[in-house]
């Protein structure tokens, strides 16, 4: 029967999380911008305060190149020189090892005049702190570092029986390279946590995604004599309503409670579109770019088996598209879906854990998105979920934004836990 009290290291290093500083770091965080590809000074920033806060801390710098080579090499969407990986240790080896990972990486700010704060300034705001990536995921990235504060402020961190590991990396919104070469670097252990937003919620399942181009062919004509050719637009038209059909389908035939929960855990879309080349002659060639779901289960290559079918039975459907069928490949971020069983140690720990320290019990949940989590349990085999501050429907929009208080429920849940798992050396 587990305890229904936490450890007095537990609590003591629970109560020892400084908001006030947190929230200074969380500034310092944002105000470095770092999208995807441009990682490289807030990794130099974060590998500062590991150590400072009393972790033994090494930079990796492993070839691009050579993590592309990788039979586990996720995708990539944006070209990249260097792939720089931040890693803190504390503890001792030999027994449990718990790793705490953040990624560093952000999605650009888009249209600044769609936000009402500077989002690369942290302004704070009704106990919400404002900018790109406060939400995804720098605030889970300060909570990893105010529970590590917390840690040594106690004089736990010196002491941990078992082994602490942060992975800080790079790449994660467009794939999760910066996670791959953490694993080939010794990023793997009995568990793993990333505080990606969930609202303190604890995310055990979550589906997938591909992005792919879709060349679609039609034949040109003089607009004056538009019958004579053949619109690779309309064409176009024709595969997204197949596609809609099989979106339908195969949300419709998921059974799993924790993804049909979401009403639509496998969406897809088409993001861009570009064709045409002279506004009075009938477009010969769209080519249209997309997202589209991995169902729980699957991997990557089985969803792309999924739309090559659904593409290719819509163009065997259709007088021209037969004779001219459109071209599918897969292109960038291949984000494989996983799950850990509800009733295992890490997700019944955490979120005991969790209750101990905030006083309300995590729910269990499914997500309709990639992350990094599937590479700790699929490459590395390490279990893990994702539990954190802020709410994802907040990420990648304009006033991107995680309340504070979250912040540091997450920190203090956070270096509760790592005392609870591996314990100190009296």
């Amino acid at each position: 029967m587990s305890r229904r009290t936490l450890s007095a290291g537990a609590r003591l290093a629970a109560e020892a999380v400084d908001a006030a500083a947190m929230t200074a770091e969380l500034q310092s965080l944002v105000r470095v911008p770092s999208p995807t590809g441009h990682e490289d000074d807030l990794a130099a920033m974060l590998a500062d305060r590991l150590e400072s806060a009393g972790l033994a801390v090494e930079l990796f710098h492993p070839d691009p190149a050579d993590i592309r080579a990788d039979p586990d090499w996720p995708g990539e969407e944006v070209p990249r020189q260097t792939l720089t990986v931040v890693m803190g240790r504390a503890g001792r080896t030999g027994g449990r090892r718990l790793v705490l990972s953040g990624h560093t990486d952000v999605v650009p700010a888009g249209d600044l005049g769609t936000w009402t704060a500077d989002p690369w300034g942290g302004e704070v705001r009704d106990g919400q702190l404002y900018g790109r990536g406060a939400n995804d995921m720098k605030g889970g990235v300060a909570a990893i570092l105010g529970a590590v504060r917390a840690l040594a402020a106690t004089g736990q961190l010196a002491n941990l029986a078992g082994e602490l590991v942060v992975a800080l990396v790079p790449s994660e919104e467009d794939g999760g390279q910066g996670t791959l070469a953490a694993i080939r670097a010794g990023a793997t252990g009995d568990m793993a946590i990333i505080p990606e937003p969930s609202m303190l919620d604890i995310v055990i399942a979550h589906a997938g995604a591909i992005t792919f181009r879709l060349a679609v062919p039609g034949r040109a004509a003089h607009a004056s004599k538009r019958r004579e050719g053949v619109s690779a637009l309309d064409n176009l038209g024709r595969l997204i309503r197949a596609l809609e059909a099989d979106e339908a389908w195969r949300n419709g035939e998921e059974t799993d409670p924790l993804m049909t929960a979401l009403g639509l855990p496998y969406p897809t879309i088409i993001g861009t579109v570009r064709g045409g080349e002279w506004a009075s002659t009938v477009m010969d060639l769209v080519v249209a770019e997309g997202r589209y779901g991995v169902r729980l289960g699957q991997t990557p290559e089985d969803a792309f088996a999924d739309l090559q079918y659904a593409i290719a039975a819509a163009c065997e459907a259709d007088d021209f598209l037969r004779e001219h069928p459109a071209r599918v490949e897969l292109t960038g971020a291949r984000f494989g879906s996983s799950r850990v069983a509800a009733d295992s140690e890490l997700p019944v720990a955490l979120a005991r854990t969790a209750k101990l320290v905030t006083g309300r019990k995590p729910a269990l949940l499914g997500v309709p998105y990639g992350a990094d989590m599937r590479l700790f349990i699929g490459v590395g085999e390490t279990p893990c979920v994702m539990f954190g501050p802020g709410d994802v429907r907040l990420a990648h929009g304009a006033d991107e934004r995680v309340p504070l208080d979250e912040v540091e429920a997450c920190a203090r849940v956070l270096a509760a836990f790592v005392v609870e798992q591996l314990g100190i050396v009296e």
